[in-house]
């Protein structure tokens, strides 16, 4: 009798009135390894985490706890210390909303026109988009800084003017959420039915194919608000205030307060996270309820 292997693929089977059983290759790992997988990706994930909660706290070298550093922040005494700080968060969310801007009235409509009418040129948008991910930021400032020359000039010198240049970085972050929600609905037979029913194009975008996309709108917004908030080599080669660079002037005097805006930060890409995940997931009838 021949020795039979320990890992060998499972027949399909199926059992007289019950659904068939589809075979699978190899053993599943095991709970406990799927425990010490997730315990040590958990453990280089909060690590460093931990350890910025803990620096906010931190008062000098001696190792005690405090919480004057948050104190300070709304300490009207350090207004003007901390101020570039709020003017470069403003500055961030008022870039972030003309990029969002962008997102949804150029690339949007761009990629619902070329899934409806040109198919074919489809892969030309996806390369035109993921482009910009595959050249370095520096190399990218380096062309930009002639072209802002001329923005500066036209438009001056404001900190809002970068939404034109980010609007280019976050395409390729913005292009995959709509593109896979296009991918996972028929848009084109969606179109025709409403149409063949008398819905005019503006009814079939804002009734139809904006409800379905919902999700992947959602995911290309946020995405893109995070990766403005972290942009930090565009504003600092173009001289211009942002979140980022604020940090970073302000590091100079105070590292702690520093650490606590950068911590707010990560806080606010987590739950914007969270929200992508939740947002658009929908309601799903269960077997009672579709009976």
């Amino acid at each position: 009798m021949t020795a039979v292997s320990s890992v060998r693929p499972v027949a399909a089977s199926s059992r007289p009135g019950g659904p068939t059983r589809v075979g699978r290759f190899g053993v599943a790992p095991s709970r406990g390894a799927a425990v010490a997988v997730l315990a040590l990706v958990g453990l280089v994930v909060a690590v460093p985490l931990v350890a910025l909660v803990q620096f906010t706290f931190r008062q000098g070298t001696d190792g005690a706890l405090t919480l004057d550093h948050y104190a300070a922040i709304v300490d009207p005494a350090n207004a003007s210390t901390y101020q570039p700080v709020f003017d470069g968060l403003a500055a961030s969310l008022l870039i972030a909303v003309i990029t969002v801007a962008i997102v949804l009235l150029v690339l949007l409509p761009a990629q619902i026109v070329t899934a409806l009418r040109y198919p074919r040129l489809r892969r030309v948008l996806e390369f035109v988009c993921l482009v910009p991910i595959t050249v370095p930021v520096v190399v990218l400032v380096v062309g930009f800084i002639p072209v802002y020359q001329v923005v500066a000039q036209v438009f001056g010198s404001g900190a809002w003017t970068l939404a034109f240049a980010i609007g280019i970085v976050s395409l390729p972050f913005a292009f995959r959420p709509i593109a896979a929600a296009l991918t996972s609905v028929d848009v084109t037979v969606l179109s025709e039915a409403a149409r063949s029913l008398g819905a005019s194009w503006w009814t079939v975008t804002w009734r139809i194919l904006l409800p379905n996309l919902r999700r992947g709108i959602t995911a290309a917004c946020f995405l893109t608000v995070t990766v403005v908030l972290g942009e930090y080599t565009l504003a600092s080669f173009l001289s211009r205030t942002t979140f980022q660079t604020a940090l970073v002037l302000v590091q100079q005097t105070d590292p702690y307060v520093a650490a606590i805006f950068s911590l707010a930060a990560l806080l606010f890409g987590f739950v914007l996270l969270v929200v992508i995940g939740r947002v658009g997931a929908g309601h799903r009838r269960t077997p009672k309820e579709s009976t």
